[in-house]
Order: C-alpha cells, then structure tokens, then sequence
C-alpha cells in the first residue's frame, strides 16, 4: 500500500505544499539578508531562525507542526546539531521583495483553503521566525560594541512581513 503524502491530508496540492513548505526558510533567509552582518552574526540569526523552525513541530496547529517537520527532515534538527547552510542572496532587496510576494500568494491559499485558526497560525509562526531571526544579533556598531538589537531595515522587512500576512 502507498502511502499519501502528508500535504493531501491538508487538500493542498504538490506544488502548493512546496510553497508553505519553503517560505519558512525563505522568511529566514531574507530576514538576516535585510542587514548586512558579519558572518559571525548571520550565523547566529540562521540559528535562531532554524531553531524557531524547528520548534514548530510542537505547534498546535496541525498545519504549522506538519510544515516544521517536513522542513526539519529535509534540511536537518539543529537539536542533533545540524546547521541550515548560510545563504546570502545576491541581491537582498529583490529576494525580499520576492519572500513578501510569495507570503502574499500563500497568505491567499491558506485563506482558500483551511480555516482561519490554521491560516493564522501558520502566518504567526513566520512572523515569529522573522522575530528571532532579527533579534539574534545586533547590528552596526563597532567591533560588537554598540549598534542595534533591530536594524531600520530588518524592522521594516519584518513590518512589510506582517502586513502582507494580516499579522
């Protein structure tokens, strides 16, 4: 007997499946890319960012649990301490521009097709992996003295976020 992918039990299709699935990670991504850090620091925002992901298969939410384990089993369980590759996109703004365009098209989806409570969740959970990802290290400043625990344009890639997904 063949078993069912996961995602048919939510009614989503593949493709959207592979939407909700990779915008956590993208959500991540362009979190850290909003400010330009040392490498030191966007390694301990993709930590923070994985580790939020991760914590996600104890959500309430079926949808979110489901979504965070399927992230977990693909890219690794930083509880085993596995670490996400650090990705820096060429060019931040568009990448950003590009995660806020697919949150708006996933925002759509989970209103068509779950409920509300579903829906919220899962759009809560990638405003709180932004959260982590621009809380982990401050920015600016010199030699780590000084700067911000939230840079102007994290704050606003992480505003835009929430708008997009009515969070």
């Amino acid at each position: 007997m063949i078993e069912e992918p996961t995602y048919t039990a939510f009614g989503f299709s593949d493709e959207e499946w592979g939407l909700l699935v990779g915008l956590p990670q993208a959500v991540l991504t362009a979190a850290s890319a909003a400010e330009s850090d040392s490498t030191r620091a966007t390694m301990a925002e993709s930590a923070a960012g994985l580790e939020t992901i991760s914590t996600g298969r104890e959500s309430a939410s079926p949808l979110v649990a489901a979504v965070a384990g399927e992230i977990v089993t693909r890219v690794g369980d930083p509880e085993a301490g596995e670490e996400l590759p650090v990705i820096a996109p060429e060019d931040p703004r568009a990448y950003a521009e590009d995660v806020l365009g697919r949150a708006k098209a996933a925002a759509a989806l989970l209103a068509a097709k779950v409920d509300e409570g579903e829906a919220g969740a899962y759009q809560h959970w990638l405003v709180e992996i932004t959260d982590q990802v621009v809380g982990a290290a401050t920015s600016g400043g010199i030699l780590g003295l000084g700067g911000s625990q939230v840079s102007p344009s994290e704050r606003r890639f992480r505003d835009r976020l929430a708008q997009v997904l009515n969070d």
